[in-house]
């Protein structure tokens, strides 16, 4: 209609321009097309050494770990199997055999 994007939060057509802002008038969300090309990139998780990591890649622990409240140690060499990725302190959820769920930092891990 008016050329200009559409609201990302309502996604209302009926969004104008402002200075260096796109305004909804609807639900009154301001933004900029920097800001909008910002939320769509997806984070991108490396490893130790780089290599970009995958749902369900397997890792190698590089460090030994200690597991907060327990007296276990992940030792270093630990082969994960199967990590997920998600967002947080910690970028890694996994199963560790021998010590089970866990959480883990990308830049302690390296990809088999």
């Amino acid at each position: 209609m008016s050329g200009y994007p559409n609201c990302p939060k309502c996604q209302s057509e009926y969004t104008y321009e402002d200075g260096n802002l796109f305004v909804c008038p609807e639900c009154a969300h301001e933004w900029t097309l920097e800001s909008e090309a910002e939320q769509e990139e997806e984070k991108v998780y490396k490893d130790a050494n780089g290599n970009v990591l995958v749902d369900g890649d397997s890792v190698t622990v590089i460090k030994d770990l200690k597991v907060k409240g327990s007296s276990l140690v992940v030792k270093k060499g630990t082969k994960v199997k199967g990590i997920r990725l998600v967002d947080g302190d910690h970028d890694i959820d996994c199963k560790i055999d021998g010590i089970g769920a866990m959480q883990l930092k990308t830049q302690f891990v390296k990809k088999l």
